[in-house]
């Protein structure tokens, strides 16, 4: 038990957080049951991708900061694809929108390899290129998303408290996870995020793991963008509120800044804190903009704290 409580007491801890804050939230709105359950999920859907997306680059003892532009592209391209396309149109649609989020991963990954220019600064370039890309694919919100494909994260699964979009996010993300924990490539993201130097004097090619894990990102933001379009039924060019939410929800999930540390279990749980956060305050009628200001002083109190973290452990 002690060595359970060592290794997960955080993640135990945010998912005690979590379970007050629904009792919370039946305080506030005592009806409060499968339907809001169904629709936090589906909200927090693009939230958990991007955090998921931004915790692999994080553990490479990197950071991307084009994670909502990517997700951007990817949704507009779906959307896009999709509008009057039958099965077939919609499956490769998809497959486009996956490829596509391999390849703007893989590519800020080398440029930052390449070129090496700090990652900060290359993903804060690409933010901008990518959203660029995003408004000449589609200059307004528009196109649509397959009925067939919405349904599979709208409403329960089998159990009235079971949301399909939970399902889905749990069935995507331990198909990408699972498999990369237990792989070469999954331990040589974790060795160039802890010690670099070690991990090349190890034999990691450093430079190869660390394209791979922004493909990942990139595969996993593509995801979110998706189930963005899937969710709204359009595509919308401009990238949503993802990035401080992504880092923030990461760090709160006990990924370490500095890299080498943390896994995705954590920090999808931190999603769900924060989305249930904000949906108590609006169910208690708190003024929007006071939620905002209380959602966004969390985000960077968290940031800030990380970076602290991470700092210190360098010095050590």
């Amino acid at each position: 038990m002690n060595r359970v409580l060592g290794k997960h007491g955080w993640t135990l801890g945010l998912l005690a957080l979590l379970v007050l804050l629904f009792g919370i939230t039946r305080i506030i709105q005592p009806n409060f049951g499968a339907s809001g359950l169904d629709s936090l999920s589906r909200a927090a859907l693009p939230f958990a991708f991007a955090t998921a997306a931004m915790v692999i680059v994080v553990i490479a003892g990197g950071i991307d900061l084009s994670v909502a532009s990517m997700m951007a592209v990817a949704g507009v391209t779906a959307a896009v694809l999709m509008e009057g396309a039958g099965t077939g149109g919609t499956l490769f649609a998809v497959a486009v929108v996956l490829v596509a989020g391999l390849a703007m991963g893989a590519l800020n990954g080398a440029l930052i390899v390449v070129t090496r220019v700090p990652d900060i600064v290359v993903t804060l370039a690409m933010l901008f290129v990518w959203e660029g890309v995003a408004l000449l694919i589609l200059k307004a919100p528009g196109g649509t998303a397959t009925p067939w494909l919405r349904e599979m994260i709208v409403g329960p699964l089998v159990f009235a408290w079971l949301p399909k979009s939970l399902v889905f996010l749990a069935v995507c993300l331990a198909a990408v996870w699972v498999p990369l924990k237990r792989s070469k490539l999954g331990l040589s993201i974790y060795a160039i995020g802890s010690d670099e130097l070690a991990a090349y004097r190890s034999g990691v090619s450093v430079g190869r793991t660390r394209i791979a894990a922004y493909a990942l990102c990139g595969l996993l933001s593509a995801i979110g963008g998706l189930t963005l379009t899937m969710s709204t039924g359009n595509g919308e060019p401009i990238p949503g509120p993802y990035l401080l939410a992504s880092v923030a929800a990461a760090v709160l999930g006990g990924a370490v800044l500095g890299g080498g540390r943390g896994a995705l279990l954590g920090p999808v749980i931190a999603v769900f804190v924060l989305r249930l956060v904000r949906m108590d305050l609006t169910l208690a009628s708190v003024d929007p903009n006071v939620t905002t200001i209380v959602e966004g002083t969390i985000m960077v109190a968290v940031v800030m704290l990380g970076g602290v973290l991470a700092m210190r452990r360098r010095r050590a």
